[in-house]
């Protein structure tokens, strides 16, 4: 029986990816409008290959790349690419079709729910509030928390405890297999991969389930727990 569920932010609730390409892009707009004399594509990709190495919640990406350009940090310029990307981040963020019909599903049939995310704490819940899920979830644990990011057993062991629940009794949502999976599966949590925000064309995530929508995340709960589950086909166009 499973009894809560544990789930990722970026790419598993809200499509980060596609944000953060918008937000990005906007940023170096504003670099360049700021005094940045570079190509807009080539700013980009190299933004990018620094997400890629440091990560994608580096907080001083910008200072970063434009002393990288420059040899220096100009604060002006830097000042242009973080208004740029906090205006185009706060106009493009959006949740995945149907998360909002999951989520309402899930806690009307009493199922615990918590977040487990690798972004700083106060980032998480501006994400989690300014896509008003926040009366869905009580708790968000970061590595702030633990002092250790996924896929260390850490975060999961924290959500357990916070949970109330034991490993078998719960199920861990996430996009990135390398990460969200592998750590659940550290510590017996079961596992369901989001595939439809899986960035790194992963063709073994080691899940138990594998989602394509995040509504079929109702459908497994119920068969799991003995109860009669929707057809995803009923919902389709629900946002």
């Amino acid at each position: 029986m499973i009894k809560a569920v544990i789930f990722d932010i970026d790419n598993t609730l809200t499509d980060f990816m596609k944000t953060k390409r918008a937000a990005v892009d906007s940023a170096v707009e504003g670099m360049i409008d700021a005094g940045l004399k570079v190509d807009k594509a080539k700013m980009i990709e190299k933004i990018f290959e620094t997400y890629w190495k440091d990560g994608v919640e580096d907080q001083k990406i910008f200072d970063k790349v434009i002393k990288q350009e420059l040899g220096y940090l100009d604060f002006k310029i830097l000042a242009g690419g973080i208004v740029g990307y906090r205006r185009a981040k706060s106009g493009s963020m959006a949740l995945y079709p149907h998360v909002g019909l999951t989520l309402t599903e899930l806690a009307k049939m009493g199922i615990k729910m918590v977040i487990v995310s690798d972004a700083p704490r106060l980032e998480a819940w501006l994400r989690i509030v300014g896509l008003g899920l926040h009366h869905y979830f009580d708790h968000v644990i970061t590595s702030e928390d633990t002092g250790f990011k996924k896929p260390a057993p850490e975060p999961f062991k924290k959500a357990l405890s916070v949970l109330c629940t034991k490993p078998e009794e719960t199920l861990m949502v996430g996009d990135w297999a390398e990460r969200d999976m592998v750590g659940a599966k550290k510590v017996g949590i079961r596992t369901a991969w989001a595939k439809y925000g899986d960035q790194f064309n992963t063709t073994d995530s080691g899940a138990e389930f594998i989602l394509n929508d995040i509504y079929e995340l109702v459908g497994i709960i119920r068969m799991e727990n003995g109860l009669s589950a929707p057809a995803l086909e009923k919902v389709q166009g629900i946002a």
